[in-house]
């Protein structure tokens, strides 16, 4: 038996030490200094050092995760300020006193809005504004400018700048939150209510941070394939620290390190507070995040104390502030910035005889300034320093953790207190005191009311002249979404026509023929290249293990390795212009890349076709959010939900059975939902999607601001030719495939039924067919119903119409129009989805579906359970003519003993 493991050890211990002497000089050092000068010194020693070796060439040393509770730049060490700071800190202040005026006076109507966010963070976005922050007419970014993530809740603020520039009026900023007439603001960044200002959603907290990480590498695709150069576009992201427990937030930092994305900064608000008390009460968010952020291979920027804290500095020879600033929870800092002098020298310098020698050297005055209003985020100089550093880093993206007071400049019943985030309104006494700290030139006659005034320069001040000069020497506007038509070509028929003529005797499943479509027309000479193919690390399962070698999968680094399976045909060919994302196992990470590639028309002008293939069960169910996000960003493409249905999934069980995505869909406005049952309705849907999506027409001469979702499956079928004149039904989302045969049902009272069904479960129907006939005598058609979301959406419309008087019949209503008997519909997805349509069927209504959890069998027995294979479908059609006494009521259970079930 082995000797038990002894302490201490070290991971060292396997490597040889050419010199054991030199090695016991240093630890004997590191001993002296302890004994002498304590443990902090020696501390102070070690890190001096590992800094020293980490810029000496050649010394490959892990640097530390954290470092302490200061400015990463020293005030020493920050650049010059170019801007005028009494100028800028004017402006700044209009901004807030017009941001806090617009949400009190909205909340006279019960609207609300969020004044505390943007008061902490209001240099944050002005020094970006005045220094940093591209627009989309600067030249050197090819029209693309900065790509920027505002946080949603301090959307008040960006909108009062846009008032201060004249972009917005007081009638605009009068309908903040009131949309319904046409004119409102929108609450937060939402691009398709405000499309001209916001480009980005980002109220969805944990959105905005994945987003931008995937938009800034999806600039580097582009940049990497010829299609744009992006190389002078940068991507910012408003953050809050609360914002960070999010799972999202995080998810893709390690991809943004590993990739290099100096394209890329986040802009941390470390104001110490979520939504109803600290972020860490008990511990430091600022050191938590440090370490994540390093962990990933992040540059971090910490940006905390202001100038008064410099000197205060200078007096902790011993270290012992440092310790104190690192050692104090941040619920117990929110206290210190609410609290009185005599608080802070009891409590926070009473620790020990080194802090409250430096108390006693520091007025009343300077202990308030220190601990209320002295952040680095609360200065230009401090902010602009950081920004800067960020730019200008290579390698790795930054992220900026500016610590800031909540509700700053707002007043005592504000500043960092834990309600101040549902606080919506300032009185006017407190809109005095603001004036008062702002120092603005508001008369009292303007305050004596009850409506606050909103407060502008002349437009011939030096603030207004300043402001437009900064703005155009940085490109304009920003934020800023543009969209200038620019329809793509469409591919030739016969690129559609293969699938329209359908397999013959091969069976191929629909997955496979919408990958063989895809890629025939990524050949396409004037569109192949825009195609994007998206898939969360499951491409060999979706048959696209063809497109390797030739599309190749995207990788900033090309391939560094001799891959493995190199000599064989469909090689795994990675490649720094590679055509195909594929992201590991990351479902979110995928739609953000598909959200970059599908807006790209708007953000950079250059239209892209993504792709986003994925098992149907873990698109819409993980990241509904994420798709309505991306409807909120006016995003265009194809969504794939391959091997989709409730029972195709053989073996693989609950948690992959999907049966209700394409409920899931429906709720989504921007999304057109079709569950094709052959090719050739994926080829007609993929068609008409282009021309809708990338097309233009004298409605949308830029294109639609529609995405597709297909369901797609892995059962192989032989693949019929199109019938003719079924183009029309196949898009609007009902046609009759099959009648039923002239002899079926030999009398001529036969009973007689309609059969619908979608995707997979159109071949059951047509064996229900073949059944209901031979076996009862009863004529069954058989409909495809591609979609039956759309046939709900044009029944809502024509409803709607219909109460102003025009006289429009649903399509649904008019193709079922005079079809005998019964109407039975059934899907792989739960009855709720054909249920859709029926309040707009004439006919007696039956549906059957698999409602439930799913289950791991064979094919076969998983329809059977459910009750939705051929046998059971024809089941629930003869109990259906027996409600309407057109066969006998034994004949059901007669039906149901020779079939078994």
């Amino acid at each position: 038996m082995p000797d038990p493991v002894r302490l201490p050890y070290s991971q060292l211990d396997q490597l040889p030490d050419r010199d054991p002497e030199e090695t016991a000089e240093w630890r004997e050092s590191l001993d002296a200094v302890t004994k002498a000068a304590g443990p902090h010194r020696a501390a102070y020693l070690m890190r001096r050092a590992l800094e020293h070796t980490a810029r000496t060439e050649g010394t490959a040393l892990p640097s530390l995760l954290e470092t302490d509770y200061v400015n990463t730049i020293p005030t020493s060490a920050e650049p010059e300020f170019p801007g005028d700071e009494a100028m800028e800190a004017r402006i700044t202040a209009w901004n807030r006193w017009n941001a806090a005026a617009m949400v009190t006076r909205g909340s006279k109507l019960g609207l609300g809005g969020h004044i505390a966010t943007f008061a902490s963070a209001a240099w944050l976005y002005e020094t970006g504004f005045e220094h940093f922050f591209h627009g989309k007419e600067d030249p050197s970014s090819g029209g693309s400018g900065d790509q920027l993530y505002i946080q949603g809740h301090a959307s008040p603020g960006i909108y009062a700048r846009a008032f201060l520039e004249g972009r917005l009026t007081e009638d605009h900023l009068d309908h903040f939150r009131q949309e319904a007439g046409g004119e409102g603001l929108p609450s937060y960044p939402h691009p398709r209510r405000l499309p001209w200002l916001w480009e980005f959603p980002t109220v969805s907290m944990g959105l905005g941070p994945l987003s931008a990480i995937y938009q800034a590498r999806f600039n580097r695709y582009l940049e990497h394939r010829g299609i744009k150069d992006t190389s002078n576009s940068h991507v910012w992201a408003f953050l809050g620290d609360g914002e960070m427990d999010e799972p999202e937030s995080t998810a893709a930092l390690a991809l943004a390190g590993r990739e290099g994305l100096d394209n890329l900064t986040f802009v941390i608000n470390c104001n110490l507070q979520r939504l109803d008390g600290p972020v860490r009460p008990n511990f430091k968010i600022v050191q938590e995040l440090e370490a994540q952020f390093r962990a990933a291979g992040w540059n971090v920027v910490k940006a905390l104390w202001g100038r008064a804290w410099d000197e205060v500095f200078a007096l902790d020879t011993e270290g012992a502030l440092i310790r104190r600033l690192g050692e104090t929870p941040d619920a117990q800092f929110q206290t210190y910035a609410t609290r009185d002098a005599a608080y802070l020298r009891e409590h926070f310098f009473g620790a020990n005889e080194s802090l409250q020698a430096i108390a006693r050297t520091l007025s009343d005055a300077k202990l308030l300034e220190l601990f209320q209003t002295s952040r680095a985020g609360h200065e230009p100089r401090k902010v602009y320093a950081a920004y800067r550093a960020a730019v200008e880093h290579k390698g790795a993206p930054t992220v900026i953790l500016a610590q800031t007071v909540k509700g700053y400049t707002l007043g005592t019943g504000f500043e960092s207190r834990n309600a101040n985030h549902q606080m919506k309104k300032l009185t006017m006494a407190e809109f005095r005191t603001m004036r008062d700290v702002l120092e603005l030139p508001i008369p009292d006659s303007a305050l004596e009311g009850d409506l606050v005034p909103y407060w502008r320069p002349a437009e011939d001040s030096p603030e207004m002249v300043y402001l437009r000069e900064r703005r155009a020497a940085l490109g304009g506007p920003a934020p800023a979404r543009k969209v200038v038509p620019k329809p793509l070509p469409m591919p030739a028929d016969k690129t559609f026509d293969a699938l329209k003529k359908g397999s013959g005797s091969q069976e191929i499943a629909t997955t496979m023929a919408f990958v063989r479509l895809v890629k025939d027309l990524m050949r396409d000479k004037e569109t192949g290249k825009r195609w994007v193919p998206i898939v969360p690390d499951e491409a060999r399962t979706f048959g696209m293990e063809s497109l390797f070698p030739t599309a190749g999968l995207y990788s900033p680094k090309g391939a560094t390795y001799d891959p493995v399976d190199r000599d064989q045909l469909l090689w795994y060919k990675e490649a720094k212009d590679g055509q195909i994302l594929n992201e590991g196992i990351t479902e979110a990470g995928s739609l953000a890349d598909f959200t970059a590639a599908a807006t790209s028309y708007a953000t950079h002008g250059e239209p892209m076709i993504p792709f986003y293939i994925f098992y149907s069960m873990f698109g819409w169910q993980r990241t509904a959010d994420q798709f309505w996000a991306l409807a909120d960003q006016l995003g265009r493409g194809f969504v794939i939900g391959a091997t989709a249905g409730r029972t195709t999934m053989t073996g693989e069980g609950l948690q992959h059975a999907d049966g209700h995505s394409h409920l899931i869909a429906s709720t989504n406005p921007a999304a057109l939902s079709y569950d094709p049952a052959f090719a050739y309705e994926v080829s007609v849907i993929v068609k008409e999607g282009l021309r809708r999506m990338y097309g233009s027409t004298e409605a949308h001469p830029a294109g639609e601001d529609i995405f597709y979702y297909l369901t797609v499956y892995n059962e192989t079928k032989v693949q019929p030719a199109m019938p003719e004149g079924v183009e029309e039904g196949i898009l609007k989302g009902l046609y009759r495939y099959k009648e039923a045969a002239p002899d079926a049902g030999t009398a001529s009272d036969a009973p007689r039924l309609q059969l619908l069904a979608s995707g997979t479960a159109v071949h059951w129907a047509l064996e229900a067919q073949e059944l209901l006939a031979a076996d009862w005598g009863v004529a069954a058609d058989v409909w495809s119903a591609p979609s039956w979301t759309e046939l709900r959406r044009d029944a809502l419309e024509c409803d709607a119409a219909r109460l102003d008087g025009e006289d429009r019949i649903p399509y649904v209503t008019r193709a079922l129009a005079g079809a005998p008997g019964p109407v039975v519909a059934v899907s792989d997805w739960m009855r709720a989805v054909p249920d859709q349509i029926a309040p707009w069927v004439e006919q007696d209504w039956t549906s059957i579906g698999t409602d439930g959890f799913g289950l791991s069998d064979t094919r076969e027995a998983a329809r059977r359970h459910f009750g939705v294979d051929a046998q059971s479908v024809v089941v629930q059609s003869l109990a259906a003519l027996a409600r309407r006494g057109e066969v006998k009521a034994e004949t059901v259970k007669e039906a149901k003993e020779r079939y078994g079930l």
